[in-house]
């Protein structure tokens, strides 16, 4: 599952601009040559990180921070989307956002809590810190965003909720329950500030993987090293010395080692991989500009979410080519008498990547021009 789970993760910050099917074949070579790496560099009984003794309960360095770090890889070889830092993007449907993340909150429970060898004292505080890290997260999230939008916003509270979740889930079973409060608060603040330092430097991940997932792993597994309990640890029989809060300072170089190798290795890996794949035609990442702009649930997929925008987009392609989405979406009425505002009317369209109406010359024309602007 943890393997399925995290390639989804890194493909997302790279959403809008890529193709299927290099995307499948990518997954299975991300998978086997960067996410088992790491796993059993941390879990397997002969893995390095293993053997120096590093805590990561549910996959802190597997899961988190190389998804976080291979989304970043995305960026750095596919660039950003056409029209980013253009003009504002919002979320096309908020209620998808709290609906998805109702599901990715309960899930995290089965990952975290089911992740406990045994039905013991130990699952249960993996339930607890979870919850209890998540909803700190999404608090101090909220109020960082009201502070400098001065607007509560359901979707800045998902986004803290997930970030806390992140940071705890290396954490979830080797820690007390209380533990969950300053670990919460500190992945709110933290990936809040990442997401923000990323918007300023241009870097177009879509759903902040590397600002949540990245930054909040890295976080997370620190953390661990801070608040590891060694009796906590020692509710099913395992031995630890714990962390810092035990007087184990030498936890923290540890588990710093283990994020700096898994960090190191994910991007370098996704990067060399992302571009060798690049080189062959049948495997190039980036669609056209042409697949972009009308977006790729009609050029990768022939559907969309939505049938009124499907209906639109099939009635104004080529009659030659009826599932031809390579020219912008206009629309096709009888002309009527020019100068009228019915005339105006009938040829104004929407580009996608621009909140302004746009003008075409004539019906016939096919040129675009810009509406005029009212006085």
């Amino acid at each position: 599952m943890f393997a399925a789970l995290t390639p989804g993760l890194a493909i997302g910050g790279a959403a809008e601009r890529i193709r299927v099917l290099p995307t499948i074949v990518y997954t299975f070579i991300w998978t086997t040559v960067v996410y088992d790496p790491i796993a059993y560099w941390v879990w397997a009984p002969g893995g390095w990180l293993t053997k120096l003794g590093v805590l990561d309960f549910a996959g802190g360095c597997a899961v988190e921070i190389a998804s976080g770090f291979a989304a970043l890889a995305f960026y750095a070889v596919l660039g950003k989307r056409r029209g980013f830092g253009e003009e504002k993007w919002q979320p096309h449907n908020h209620l998808n956002i709290i609906l998805g993340f109702a599901f990715l909150f309960f899930g995290w429970f089965g990952f975290n809590a089911g992740g406990a060898s045994l039905v013991s004292g130990r699952a249960g505080i993996a339930f607890m810190t979870t919850n209890i890290a998540g909803a700190v997260a999404g608090i101090v999230w909220v109020a960082l965003a009201y502070w400098q939008q001065r607007r509560f916003s359901s979707f800045h509270f998902c986004s803290g909720a997930v970030a806390g979740m992140v940071c705890v889930t290396p954490a979830a079973s080797l820690v007390s329950t209380w533990a969950a409060f300053p670990m919460g608060a500190a992945a709110g603040l933290f990936c809040f500030c990442a997401v923000e330092v990323s918007l300023r430097l241009g870097i177009d991940d879509c759903i902040d993987v590397f600002a949540v997932h990245g930054v909040g792993g890295v976080l997370g597994v620190m953390l661990t090293g801070v608040f590891a309990n060694k009796h906590v640890i020692g509710l099913d029989g395992a031995v630890s010395k714990g962390g810092l809060i035990n007087g184990h300072a030498y936890q923290l170089l540890i588990q710093l080692a283990a994020a700096a190798a898994s960090a190191a290795w994910s991007f370098g890996v996704s990067y060399l991989v992302l571009r060798a794949m690049d080189c062959v035609p049948i495997f190039r990442f980036r669609v056209d500009a042409a697949a972009e702009d009308h977006g790729l649930d009609f050029t990768e997929l022939g559907e969309a979410g939505y049938s009124f925008v499907r209906d639109l987009a099939l009635a104004h392609a080529p009659a030659s080519r009826p599932h031809s989405l390579s020219k912008p979406l206009i629309t096709e009425a009888p002309t009527p008498p020019p100068g009228t505002a019915a005339a105006i009317e009938a040829i104004i369209i929407q580009h996608p990547h621009d909140s302004r109406p746009m003008l075409k010359g004539s019906p016939s024309s096919g040129t675009v021009a810009e509406l005029p602007s009212p006085k």
